[in-house]
Order: C-alpha cells, then structure tokens, then sequence
C-alpha cells in the first residue's frame, strides 16, 4: 500500500496543479472517482494486470469505458499513466488528489454515526462544533446504528470522538479492569 502511494503521489500533484490552475476543480475530482470506479471493476482488474493485453490496449479499454467522462487533459492523463504503467494506480490517485483537494479548499468531511435521528438542528451545531475546533469547513454524512444504544461517533479523517454509551462503557469497564 505505501508503495501504490507513493507511485501515485506525483501523478496526483500534478493532476491537482493543473486542476487549480484551471479552476476545474471539481472536474478533476468527479473524473478521478470515475476513471478509479472503474479500475477497480474486477473485470478491469483483470484486463489491467493480464499479461496478455499491452499497456496501449489497456489504455483503450479504459478510454472507451471513460470517454464521455473525460475531456482532453483527463485522456491526455490516462494515457500518460498508461505509458508509465500506473493505471492501477488510479484509486490512490484518486484518493491523494482529493486529500490535497479538501487541503486547500479547507474543508473535511465527517461521519456521523448515531443511534437515533438527528434533526436539522442538531446537525447543524454539530457542523459548527467540528467547524470551530477543526478550523475547516465541515460537510457531515450520518448514518443511523441502533446497536450503539445512545449518543454519536463522529469520525473525521484521523480524528475520532466517541461518545456512543457503548464507548462510554467500555471505558468504563476498562478503567474499572485496570
């Protein structure tokens, strides 16, 4: 895995350059989580790592999956990590440029897990919260888990705060253990 990421790396950089300097953004982002949907289809999966297939019929493969995702820099890019024989690359890639992307917009995203509904409110103070303590702007997802009895887990990149009552009693039951 530090491997794949380190081969991606640059390849993410300079896709995240270029994406500034032409204000795309968003594009770049939407056709990287494409191109990295499909290389990770287990049918592509296999085309990508047969030994019976050359990196140009590889690179077809994917443009003609992609073609009405991509404009020409995006083919210009697959066919770059085509020839370097970095298509499988791609998810890391994908997962470095927008790490880079949320950076420098100064966002985070967060996932809320609770045991019960959370109104609109309660979402939006939980937003401000993390907004002030994290110094970013926050876009939350929540996903409902009854098995947490009470209270939330929220996990923000490598940050995590639980506060469900099952990791209140396990703390608990540590610190009684100990």
């Amino acid at each position: 895995m530090a491997e794949l990421t380190t081969l991606a790396r640059p390849y993410a950089k300079a896709a995240f350059e270029y994406a500034i300097e032409a204000k795309q953004l968003a594009k770049w982002s939407d056709m990287l989580g494409f191109a990295a949907l499909v290389v990770s289809d287990e049918s592509m999966q296999q085309l990508l790592t047969s030994p019976h297939f050359t990196k140009e019929d590889q690179k077809n493969a994917l443009l003609k999956v992609c073609e009405d995702k991509f404009d020409a820099k995006g083919v210009n890019f697959i066919k770059l990590l085509a020839q370097n024989g970095r298509l499988l690359a791609l998810p890391e890639i994908e997962v470095l440029f927008n790490f880079l992307r949320s950076e420098f917009e100064k966002t985070i995203d967060a996932q809320i897990t609770s045991a019960t509904e959370l109104n609109e409110q309660q979402i939006t103070q939980l937003k401000e919260k993390l907004a002030a303590k994290l110094g970013r702007q926050v876009e939350v997802s929540v996903e409902l888990d009854a098995d947490l009895l009470g209270g939330l887990i929220i996990q923000a990149e490598d940050l995590v705060i639980d506060g469900s009552v099952r990791g209140q009693l396990t703390k608990l039951s540590d610190t009684l253990n100990v």
